[in-house]
């Protein structure tokens, strides 16, 4: 249901849409002061598995019924944008229907593919050109997964998109996207910011298929008529859902940002453009015309809950001290690059509880993010004073905020402002209408600001026992599963 605050009617309305793995959300907000006037959310329906899919015409059918939900704002506002779920493959016919159910960023199957094309031309290479090294996860190792795999359904595409593209093209009729969500598809060669045409031949797929580029604070198009928000409403370039985030709290060079949600991320924006052989680090492009390393990991907050429900346990029933290292790649992992790898639970005792081993999925999830933080900031080699910042659903809970004190030593600051993807999306409408830049109007809104929880000491028994662990992860493999 939508939720009105209590803000008066009269201030200019923008809208931001977070169409995220499980569900799509809208915020109605008012341009001048970040007030969140109004919500609505509407679900997904995501396979399980090792397949991850979900029909793109459910994300259409979700963001209708979230902009129902929120009434009257839908059809006041005046600018739109939205940020989505990144490198999901999707496939349209020349009637713009989806041809097949999109392939997800966290389906696993591509990762024979992803391997092929990073051993065909060197992870440096990769890394230099595209500013990242491509995993399972790239939307380029999925549509060679298509071709080789469904080659009648890849043969009947007549347009490819990434999910916030599909919807900015079923709110505008226009065929875009924008430098920070194609960035992560392993074709756009970060280098020049443009489609690399080599490439695309490479993997046989037609530029002419592709949406146009557009750069920082371009318009899409206009709101189409027959639907809920105002026809003629702006609509923004859209952008990925951690570049949106970026853009909602405002986030400067130097400073990171752990999110915790279906997946966790680490990123920082910076200077400098990101070119990490390794493939920890992402180099994805800001939706701000900067840059925004990044690292992912697949494994967070579905698959703690998970072990919760497994120990019959609610989520927060967690329990200091134990031997225990668990490494919960219960899908796989991204980071480390392990897309076969499973959970591994090791230092199991007599005297081990319950709410031990679930603290072990906590320490292990943080862990595998932590991981890479020192690399992400590196890539402009200063690091801010201010606190981390922690967001994403996990920020609310306990647990995860004490997990990520402990094993990282650092303040922790988490910001009041709920649903940052989908407000940075409302920041990048709000754009369209002030001409401001990004970073005034969340400044602006306040949108980071939060209590600041002073750091703990760091738990260096626990990070030795899962640094040891990784190795036996990297072992574990499933029968069947292809050679290293």
């Amino acid at each position: 249901m939508a939720v009105q605050a209590s803000g008066g009617p009269g201030g200019r309305v923008v809208l931001g849409v977070d169409s995220s793995t499980q569900s799509t959300k809208v915020l109605a907000v008012d341009a001048g002061t970040g007030e969140v006037l109004a919500r609505g959310q509407a679900s997904h329906t995501v396979s399980t598995g090792t397949a991850r899919e979900t029909d793109p015409e459910v994300w259409w059918q979700a963001l209708l019924s979230a902009l129902d939900q929120i009434g009257a704002y839908a059809g006041r506002a005046e600018a739109i944008a939205v940020g989505g779920q990144q490198h999901g493959l999707v496939v349209l016919d020349d009637a713009g229907r989806p041809v097949r159910p999109a392939l997800l960023w966290n389906d696993t199957r591509s990762a024979p593919q992803a391997a092929a094309l990073v051993e065909k031309h060197g992870a440096a290479w990769w890394a230099e050109r595209f500013g990242s090294v491509p995993g399972a996860s790239f939307t380029v190792a999925k549509w060679a997964w298509l071709r080789e795999n469904e080659p009648a359904a890849a043969a009947r595409a007549a347009a490819v998109r990434l999910p916030h593209d599909f919807l900015t093209e079923r709110l505008s009729g226009a065929a875009v996207t924008d430098r920070g969500d194609v960035s992560g598809t392993g074709w756009w060669a970060s280098d020049r910011e443009e489609y690399d045409a080599a490439l695309l031949a490479e993997v046989g797929l037609d530029p002419a298929l592709l949406p146009a580029v557009l750069g920082p604070g371009q318009q899409a198009g206009e709101v189409r008529g027959g639907l809920p928000v105002r026809a003629g409403a702006l609509v923004g370039a859209g952008t990925g859902d951690n570049a949106a985030a970026a853009l909602g709290l405002g986030l400067t060079p130097g400073r990171a940002a752990l999110s915790l949600g279906t997946s966790g991320t680490v990123y920082s924006v910076s200077r400098r453009r990101p070119a990490d052989p390794t493939g920890i680090v992402a180099g994805f492009a800001a939706a701000d015309g900067g840059w925004l390393p990044l690292a992912c990991t697949l494994n967070c907050t579905l698959a703690v809950d998970k072990v919760a429900s497994l120990l019959g346990r609610d989520r927060e029933q967690v329990e200091p001290g134990g031997s225990v290292a668990f490494l919960p790649f219960l899908d796989g992992e991204r980071t480390p690059n392990l897309p076969y790898a499973s959970g591994l639970l090791t230092g199991l005792r007599h005297e081990t509880t319950a709410g031990q081993v679930l603290q072990g999925a906590y320490d292990g999830a943080v862990y595998a993010l932590l991981a890479a933080l020192d690399q992400v900031l590196a890539v402009d080699g200063e690091e801010a004073e201010e606190a981390l910042l922690l967001i994403g659903g996990g920020a609310r809970g306990a647990a995860w905020l004490e997990t990520v004190r402990r094993l990282s030593g650092r303040a922790v600051q988490v910001p009041r402002a709920a649903e940052l993807v989908a407000l940075g999306a409302a920041v990048q409408a709000a754009v369209l209408l002030t001409g401001e830049s990004a970073a005034a109007i969340a400044a602006r809104w306040g949108t980071a600001d939060g209590p600041v929880h002073p750091p703990l000491p760091r738990d260096d028994a626990a990070l030795a026992r899962l640094s040891t662990a990784l190795p036996l992860a990297a072992a574990t493999r499933p029968a069947g599963s292809p050679p290293h």
